[in-house]
């Protein structure tokens, strides 16, 4: 059997559910399983690698990678391939992962296929499928003339199971490798929601231009504090300045997977359904019933946002915090 390396990413000494994702798939897959982590935080993650299915954790710590640098990333990532030797390489299609990997194979003449929703692996061959034109058909991917095979699979994808702490992993240790750089980061300037992002969210609300105003996303949030979710929005209302870019879900915002969808005064336009229709269970509130997003929905409620989703709320807070 080959070896599959995961680039397992963290957040604060906490492994992403999307690297414990694709860690597990690898280790389903019987290969040899490595993980590779960057960061001054990565020692921290050792263990929940091995509990998740790494065989072997290639750990480069170094405080200059907590930020995501190109050529620093590309360089590091390049020999952790050259040491490992996998046939295999799988990470997130995160904003990270989406620009690191394109560069990773073009260095190294291999192939990538990114944004997949479903991994086969079967020795050292893999398939994946990823969705085109907006959801509306599936390609199959398969490599061809090359020995190493890059897949970026969306969060919120694949299955989880319970980690296994009987399981550990070997850490080694790498050096940094110091390429000269010709960009450096000055500053990063980070959100202040301290909720996770949208793409690793279990549960969602999402609001569109029905809520009318700006002042009115308070009545999401309050929500979704009940439901421990993360707030999402259109793109009629980050294009009208309610709330940042970093909400958006759709085709040129973020696509989301989450076990639960609330979709509150969005119609549904086909660049927002493609974002969020991989959602396990949607529940739309608008006053039309003729609005697309229903179409899509699992659960559909023809009304007044402003009576039902305050409503909702109270109900959720009996039902969850008795």
């Amino acid at each position: 059997m080959g070896k599959v390396l995961v680039f397992a990413e963290q957040t604060n000494g906490k492994l992403k559910r999307s690297s414990i994702e694709l860690l597990q798939a690898a280790a389903k897959s019987g290969n040899t399983v490595a993980a590779v982590v960057f960061g001054s935080h990565a020692g921290d993650v050792t263990a929940a690698a091995g509990h998740n299915g790494a065989n072997e954790v290639h750990v480069v710590k170094d405080a200059s990678l907590d930020s995501y640098n190109p050529e620093l990333f590309t360089a590091n990532i390049a020999a952790v391939i050259e040491k490992v030797q996998p046939s295999i390489i799988l990470a997130s299609a995160s904003s990270t992962g989406k620009d690191l990997f394109p560069r990773v194979a073009a260095r190294l003449g291999a192939g990538v296929a990114s944004d997949c929703t479903e991994l086969n692996i079967s020795g050292d061959s893999v398939t994946a499928t990823k969705p085109m034109y907006s959801g509306k058909c599936f390609a199959k991917a398969n490599f061809e003339n090359t020995n190493l095979k890059i897949v970026l699979m969306r969060a919120n994808q694949l299955p989880v199971a319970a980690a296994d702490t009987s399981k550990s992993a070997n850490v080694v240790e790498q050096a940094i490798v110091k390429p000269d750089l010709k960009t450096l980061i000055k500053e990063i300037v980070k959100g202040t929601s301290e909720k996770l992002d949208l793409t690793e969210a279990n549960i969602i609300v999402s609001g569109g231009r029905g809520l009318k105003e700006a002042a009115n996303f308070k009545m999401l949030n309050d929500l979704a504090d009940v439901l421990g979710a993360t707030v999402g929005a259109s793109r009629a209302v980050v294009d009208a300045g309610w709330v940042g870019h970093g909400m958006q879900v759709g085709q040129t915002g973020k696509t989301v997977a989450p076990s639960l969808y609330i979709a509150v005064g969005i119609s549904g336009a086909i660049q927002h359904l493609a974002g969020m229709s991989g959602s396990k269970v949607i529940v739309a509130i608008n006053n039309d019933p003729n609005a697309p997003i229903f179409q899509k929905a699992t659960y559909g409620i023809v009304g007044d946002a402003f009576e039902i989703v305050p409503k909702l709320t109270e109900e959720f807070k009996k039902a969850l915090h008795h």
